[in-house]
């Protein structure tokens, strides 16, 4: 099967070049923003030589590549382990029991708070910013949520998995997220025994994160949750109890035999349709939404074709055509994290504590390690309505809270450097900002905010806050 066209590869031209435009365009998909700096290198650097920089990161976890880990003291000397809680709890009255447990939700809540902390941080100043782009994407894939699993200790190691395996092997990939015990709790195979089968992670694996809805029936989901019996954990570890599994015969899409969790996943990544329903979800997420059925199946075709290697798929996304096309450029809808921790990084502002983040986030529909329920985040257009929309046109404004961003007068012109020109301040801030084009009556406005002093800070910071409540600045 050959390549689709718009799957080949972008090749700039007299009247289609690789301009500053298009590299911002880049550094906004595969991280989350680009400085004036960093657009400049990308320019540098050219399209592919740029997406060679950006995937130039270990398949290691955060922890595997340096000291840079969230501080979890909060929780250290609470009980992990099944056999650590039964000592824990030994010998206690009711009230005992509730205050200690009280005391545990307290301690985890912190935790958690601080590695949300620790992720933000990361996703805004840390050393691989497309690494942290698909441990977001997967995180809203392989979806578990603090909420419900009540362990920062879990969740961050899970964190760390996606982190690990984000342009890994998928097939690997879906083998260790089936056996973390984050997942095991959150879709409840922990009780996915062989006496009473729970079919929740069968079902989910199927239908979210390799195959959708439509391509497997009600018997599969039977079958499959029979495979994953005794699958469990016991604090962080893993733990297979033999005596829990079924070992009797299963038929699973159509394959009979006595399989187990891995030939499950075998027998779905063996077939054609979880290459395009994974590819597709990645294409969307870096590229465009709306893709015809020729499209699907080329980059399902590339994905069966890596051996469902994600790094050389993310790559030919990341410098194909369709990337780089009007119908990629500047018309996706932010997420609040990419918009709330761009904004900080686009401004270079020093990151504003954790609760003055969260507020805004919660509202706005994403905080990070809380997926509202399995689907994860739906994303695009429904991250836009009535309730949001305010605070998205605030947010960016409130983060200044007192800063206003230093301008590099190296990226203004000789004449203007000391003696700042309306047209020159307004050009800077929306090249810094928008990083496109905007409309002559928005710039117009921008303008007319500054006033006769275009240096006077209470005349920037109304013209600041203009440019992030237009909706050019919801898109990037």
């Amino acid at each position: 099967m050959a390549s689709h066209k718009l799957l080949q590869p972008f090749v700039p031209s007299d009247e289609n070049p690789f301009d500053a435009v298009k590299a911002a365009h880049l550094l906004n998909r595969a991280g989350f923003g680009g400085t004036i700096d960093e657009v400049r290198k990308v320019l540098e650097l050219g399209p592919v030589k740029a997406v060679d920089w950006l995937l130039d990161f270990p398949d290691q976890s955060a922890e595997e590549q340096g000291k840079d880990v969230p501080d979890l003291s909060a929780i250290a000397g609470i009980p992990n382990t099944f056999q650590q809680l039964r000592k824990a709890y030994q010998g206690k009255n009711q009230a005992e029991l509730k205050e200690l447990r009280q005391k545990f939700m307290a301690s985890n809540r912190q935790a958690v708070l601080a590695t949300i902390n620790w992720w933000m941080r990361r996703m805004v100043d840390g050393p691989h910013p497309l690494q942290e782009k698909l441990t977001l994407f997967w995180h809203g894939h392989f979806v578990t949520s603090d909420k419900d699993e009540r362990s920062a200790l879990l969740m961050w190691k899970q964190n760390e998995l996606l982190r690990k395996n984000a342009v890994g092997n998928f097939r690997q990939f879906v083998r260790a997220i089936s056996r973390d015990p984050a997942m095991l709790d959150y879709l409840n195979n922990t009780q996915n025994r062989k006496a009473h089968p729970n079919e929740n992670y069968a079902r989910e694996l199927m239908e979210l994160f390799t195959l959708g809805i439509g391509n497997y029936t009600e018997d599969d989901v039977k079958q499959g949750a029979r495979a994953f019996t005794g699958w469990a954990h016991d604090g962080d570890d893993y733990v297979f109890r033999k005596f829990d599994h079924d070992e009797g015969i299963k038929t699973f899409l159509g394959k009979r035999g006595n399989f187990n969790g891995d030939d499950v996943i075998d027998i779905i990544l063996n077939g054609t349709t979880a290459a395009r329903f994974v590819g597709t979800k990645l294409f969307r997420y870096f590229a465009y939404e709306e893709i015809d059925d020729a499209l699907a199946d080329a980059i399902g075709y590339e994905f069966r074709q890596s051996n469902y290697d994600i790094r050389p798929l993310v790559k030919t996304i990341l410098n194909s055509q369709a990337f780089y096309s009007p119908l990629a450029i500047g018309s996706q809808i932010k997420c609040p994290v990419q918009l709330v921790l761009g904004t900080v990084r686009q401004m270079n502002l020093i990151m504003p504590a954790e609760n003055a983040i969260l507020g805004p986030l919660n509202q706005m529909g994403q905080v990070p390690f809380a997926p509202p329920n399995v689907r994860g985040w739906p994303g695009g257009r429904m991250w836009i309505n009535t309730s949001t929309l305010f605070v998205r046109y605030n947010t960016g404004y409130r983060l200044l809270d007192g800063q206003l961003p230093r301008v590099d007068k190296s990226h203004l012109s000789d004449e203007t450097k000391d003696a700042p020109d309306a047209n020159a301040v307004v050009d800077y801030w929306v090249n810094r900002l928008i990083q496109r084009p905007i409309t002559a009556d928005k710039r117009q406005v921008l303008i007319e905010a500054l006033g006769t002093d275009p240096s006077r800070e209470q005349n920037v910071r109304k013209m600041l806050q203009l440019i992030m409540s237009m909706p050019d600045y919801q898109l990037c």
